[in-house]
């Protein structure tokens, strides 16, 4: 069997397990010949901040637009930093980078790396980046998680790209498969729409099927400013509607762990 059948075997399998994980949160979506995307969240990490920097530039001036080429859009691309994340305890900037790309389908995803490596104005673009040997990598290792996109909220959408803009990953873990289907019905249901009402325009939000710490979710939302943040959830924590949501019992316990990045977007990322 050739490699590209493989991962496409593989992540048919994978999309229909994970599908039939979450039918119980996604009452109103069609799972079959959805228009729900997958989203990849990648996590970079490089040994220094002059790593980071030169891969970053690699991402804005080159990647992105390959990465829209080999079909995944949009794409976000983002670091963090010490100042706007105290409860991380950075004592500098963090030297990862955070890309975010929207495929179509699990067989786009599945084949996302090899139409890359097709792409000949990429990869001669990217060479130096690309081909550091083991001596000299471009980045240490890098993680990776796959979600659905939930049937309430389809698509990566992405928002106003301004400069001030700042966004917040959030990540909420469940105790059992039940409790995390249980809660994406709870977002499906009126908990998404209460984000735009107080503020917090929501970017995505995805049920993870591959990653660490299983169950998960995890959504992002987006911020005029760091400093707006705290105003948002403030209204967010005052909403009508979120106060009936968090009250009603049978959303009781839906989540363990919840933990929280913001994000700031390098030149030429689409989110």
């Amino acid at each position: 069997m050739r490699r590209r059948d493989f991962l496409a075997t593989g992540a048919a399998v994978m999309a229909g397990a994970g599908l039939r994980t979450l039918a119980r949160g996604e009452e109103n979506a069609t799972v079959a010949g959805s228009s729900r995307q997958w989203i990849e969240i990648r996590r970079y990490h490089f040994d220094s901040l002059e790593k980071q920097k030169a891969y970053g530039q690699f991402l804005s001036g080159a990647a992105i637009a390959a990465f829209g080429r080999a079909g995944a859009k949009p794409v976000g691309v983002f670091r963090e930093m010490a100042g706007d994340n105290p409860k991380l305890k950075l004592s500098q900037d963090s030297t990862d980078l955070w890309v975010i790309l929207g495929h179509e389908s699990a067989q786009a995803c599945a084949e996302f790396e090899s139409r890359l490596a097709g792409d000949a104005e990429y990869q001669g673009a990217g060479k130096p980046i690309l081909s550091a040997g083991k001596e000299d990598a471009a980045f240490s290792r890098y993680d990776t998680e796959l979600l659905i996109a939930f049937g309430g909220f389809p698509r990566v959408m992405p928002r106003a790209l301004s400069e001030s803009r700042v966004l917040e990953l959030r990540n909420y873990e469940s105790p059992n498969q039940e409790r995390a289907a249980n809660k994406v019905a709870m977002f499906n249901r009126g908990e998404i729409p209460i984000f735009d009402r107080c503020g917090l325009p929501g970017i995505f939000w995805g049920s993870a099927i591959a990653g660490g710490a299983l169950p998960h979710l995890t959504y992002m939302v987006w911020h005029e400013t760091i400093e707006h943040a705290p105003k948002g959830w403030k209204a967010f924590g005052a909403d009508p509607e979120w106060i009936r949501l968090k009250n009603d019992p049978q959303y009781k316990d839906n989540v363990s762990k919840v933990t929280n990045i913001f994000l700031r977007p390098l030149p030429g990322s689409q989110i």
